[in-house]
């Protein structure tokens, strides 16, 4: 979780798409066509893992246009050959 969240600070769409479940995953971010927020942090709530599945549960504050927003988000994660890859998320 917190790589994919130095990813998205750092712009590094690659990464996040390696990062991605190919079940679940799109065929391109563009990040560089979208309003470029100001990330201000990362707090993870709280996390489990059962077998090979986790969930994170986290807050991502950032400043998009002047705006103060909040993520809040609970991601599911699948450990596979060693690695693990972001499935999906709910926000909340």
């Amino acid at each position: 979780m917190r790589s994919r969240y130095s990813a998205y600070v750092r712009g590094l769409e690659a990464y996040l798409l390696a990062t991605w479940h190919a079940t679940t995953r799109p065929v391109a971010l563009d990040l560089a066509n979208t309003p470029a927020p100001k990330w201000l942090g990362l707090e993870v709530m709280s996390h489990g893992e059962v077998g090979a599945d986790a969930t994170v549960e986290f807050v991502a504050r950032c400043r998009v246009g002047g705006r103060a927003q909040r993520i809040h988000e609970v991601s599911r994660f699948r450990r596979e050959d060693g690695r693990w890859y972001y499935l999906d998320g709910v926000m909340r």
